[in-house]
């Protein structure tokens, strides 16, 4: 898949990118937004030097490694993906407030309609602010969203230094084992 452009980057501030989702997945994975680089190539988490995808892999919700063009795999193992925000954006610290809790309130929808059993937030500052929930941590969260259980995972992009490959693994993991 070739690289995209200056100028496809530029025109992916306005696209969005296709949720990934069925109903009764074992997980719903919910990445804050699409970066301009997935938007561009229409695939979640593409941009090369992500981690979802190794993720993935390497905590055993994939037997291999798939490409984010693959996306639609994830499927047949029970998991999808979606954003909290649709609209794509250069770093996720531009989005707002409002557009966060909005996004809050569609992932609420769209959980309701799929009913996953759950669903994993990557990026722990977002969930915080879309949900109100300022005092959140890692790993499970108290409260369920439209009755899935809900999870705070930490975010994959590669400018997530707090977290190296394999301790990102081990997050994804935790909560491959306690999905069964």
């Amino acid at each position: 898949m070739p690289k995209p452009t200056a100028a496809e980057l530029a025109a992916a501030r306005v696209k969005t990118i296709p949720d990934v989702v069925a109903p009764g997945l074992s997980v719903l994975f919910c990445g804050i937004n699409p970066g301009l680089y997935s938007a561009a190539t229409g695939h979640h988490f593409a941009r090369p030097g992500n981690r979802f995808w190794p993720a993935l892999h390497r905590s055993g919700f994939t037997p291999r490694l798939l490409h984010p063009s693959e996306q639609d795999e994830l499927l047949t193992y029970g998991l999808g993906v979606t954003n909290i925000v649709a609209r794509a954006s250069a770093r996720a610290d531009e989005l707002t407030r409002d557009e966060l809790r909005a996004g809050a309130r569609k992932l609420t929808a769209l959980v309701s309609r799929y009913a996953p059993a759950v669903v994993a937030v990557v990026g722990i500052s977002a969930y915080r602010t879309a949900f109100d929930r300022p005092k959140a941590r890692m790993g499970e969260q108290e409260e369920r969203i439209a009755g899935a259980r809900l999870w705070v995972l930490p975010n994959p992009s590669g400018l997530n230094a707090h977290y190296q490959a394999p301790a990102l693994a081990e997050a994804f993991r935790e909560l491959r084992d306690a999905v069964g």
